[in-house]
């Protein structure tokens, strides 16, 4: 009878502390994403907004970088009509949640080689739960309205004698924001579990883990390089260039944005899109220039060319880094793989890596305002938009990582690897 008391009272102890450090690791990452967003916006100017509005677009663009659903809606009355629509993604915010919650996630489980699958079932729904209840709280924040200035002239006059205020909102879809969150954190523990040397696995997936997690490791150093890259970059544009807020906004808000999709466009990939209206994207100019058509142009390493020359070192910085991406999975994978192997798995994992940066790197953004089907009302209607061309990015990435995954093999050939035995010495 003491046993099982003791027993009990110690499965007691070790689901509260499983509790405890789910919490920490949710709050730790939620903490990251809202200081992260607050300080983007912030140097981006968003403080400024009217009716104590910054807190709840903080967490409004905490919702969209976990793959909440934010509708934007407009009321202007019968005489008057708003309509907006915005799909994007503050990777930066995203990137920096997904590090924190995945070290969160994966620190119970070091230092062990197996783990059963309802073990880990339990402590994922563990974490889940809490990221349920926290997406609750900032779908519930993330709500607000704007009145819109109808400027000078014609539009303000008839406005006012015809009592027209429009306003535009924005509020998150709670119910929508909570499935897509929970499978964005699904995502998120998966690959944390397949990119960890020292995350345990469930005894039949163990075979997996040789093949996988040296392909999935490549590939999150990579996209963790390319990000790199993209902060010494910016950091040299405000010390030559000036303009530091802006370039810390989109440091903050959207640096993996640029970044990945230079990663897409340096392998070949072409992208279509426009640019109208007041509203554009924020840097580097060049895509400005590209993009501003009123029909849609297609923006790729040609285009670009054409306004900048430089843009062709895009081609040359994806070779030296998929190179090394090459390398290191093949290092960090057994001996006993042949090339043809290595070429292989890279290539299956770039293929994906890219297909997973058209679906969160594309763009849409639109809004309009018209008063008695008079448009653009202040000057303010403009659509943005940057949709990939999926199919042939996937092409070039199927190439590009058979050729690297081959080479990287090659180059691999000269280290030591696990699996190997040293010879003995005479």
């Amino acid at each position: 009878m003491s046993q099982q008391r003791s027993s009990e009272r110690g499965g007691a102890r070790r689901a509260a502390h499983d509790w405890r450090d789910a919490l920490v690791a949710v709050v730790a990452g939620l903490t990251v994403m809202i200081v992260t967003a607050a300080l983007g916006l912030w140097a981006a100017g968003a403080a400024d907004l009217p009716g104590s509005a910054f807190p709840r677009v903080v967490a409004a663009v905490v919702v969209m970088a976990v793959g909440g659903s934010v509708d934007i809606s407009g009321d202007a009355g019968v005489i008057a009509e708003t309509n907006a629509d915005l799909t994007v993604l503050p990777l930066s915010v995203t990137l920096a949640g997904a590090l924190v919650i995945a070290a969160g996630f994966l620190r119970p489980l070091r230092h062990r080689a197996v783990a059963g699958t309802r073990e880990l079932l339990g402590w994922s729904a563990r974490v889940a739960v809490l990221w349920v209840l926290a997406l609750i709280g900032l779908s519930v924040l993330a709500r607000h309205s704007f009145d819109i200035p109808l400027g000078e002239g014609t539009a303000a006059d008839i406005g006012e004698l015809l009592d027209a205020s429009p306003k535009v909102g924005f509020e998150a879809d709670i119910p929508l924001t909570v499935v897509l969150g929970l499978l964005w954190l699904a995502g998120l523990l998966v690959l944390a579990l397949l990119v960890s040397r020292k995350a345990p696995l469930p005894a039949r997936l163990v075979r997996f883990q040789e093949s996988v997690r040296p392909a999935a490791f490549a590939m999150v150093v990579l996209l963790l390089a390319y990000v790199a890259l993209g902060v010494v970059i910016g950091l040299v544009v405000v010390v030559t260039r000036g303009h530091p807020a802006e370039t810390f906004a989109v440091i903050l808000l959207g640096l993996p944005n640029l970044v990945w999709l230079a990663l897409t466009l340096g392998l070949g990939a072409s992208w279509e899109g426009k640019v109208q209206g007041p509203f554009g994207l924020p840097m580097p100019h060049v895509l400005d220039l590209v993009l501003r058509n009123p029909d849609n142009s297609t923006l790729n390493l040609s285009s670009l060319s054409e306004h900048d020359g430089r843009v062709w070192w895009l081609a040359v910085v994806a070779g030296v880094l998929l190179l090394a991406a090459a390398f290191l999975m093949a290092a960090r994978s057994p001996a006993r793989m042949r090339p043809w192997q290595h070429a292989v798995h890279m290539a299956v994992a770039l293929v994906l890596t890219v297909l997973t940066i058209c679906l969160v790197v594309r763009i849409s953004a639109h809004f309009g305002l018209s008063l008695l089907g008079i448009g653009d009302i202040g000057g303010l209607e403009g659509e943005v938009s940057l949709q990939p061309q999926v199919w042939s990015a996937l092409g070039l990435a199927l190439v590009w990582g058979l050729i690297a995954g081959f080479l990287g093999s090659l180059l691999a050939s000269r280290v030591h690897r696990r699996g190997e035995v040293e010879p003995a010495a005479n």
